[in-house]
């Protein structure tokens, strides 16, 4: 039998470079992968306990955070795509938090101003 704590320092020092990508990286995809390491850490101190007990839950658990890593995937993905659409790029310190939904950046018109402008319907039907 393996001794816990060679996984356990290896999870130890994985849930560390983890967290350390979260708090440095800029790149979004990046800390997306930082997460998913920190989760893998996680899941080998679940496993590793579960041997050490000689039951199953620990490897239960570890089913749900898999899964719960694979909605992470799909969501915080579909955040980047959508951050690259509107951005350009994916640097998460240019990321404006406190910005209206409705205002554009640096006083240029927003969607459905350009769309008046432009005489195109609204979403009412109305011609601008």
């Amino acid at each position: 039998m393996i001794r816990p704590v060679i996984p356990l320092v290896t999870a130890a020092l994985l849930f560390g470079l983890g967290a350390y990508g979260v708090l440095r990286r800029r790149n979004a995809v990046l800390v997306l992968m930082s997460v998913e390491l920190m989760l893998n850490a996680v899941n080998l101190i679940l496993v590793t306990g579960d041997t050490m007990r000689e039951r199953v839950t620990g490897q239960v658990f570890a089913l749900f955070v898999i899964v719960i890593a694979a909605a992470e995937v799909g969501v915080g993905l579909a955040l980047v795509l959508r951050l690259f659409r509107l951005r350009q790029d994916i640097n998460t310190d240019q990321v404006a938090l406190d910005e209206p939904r409705g205002d554009a950046p640096s006083g240029e018109p927003g969607p459905a101003e350009a769309r008046a402008a432009a005489g195109a319907p609204t979403l009412d039907g109305e011609q601008g």
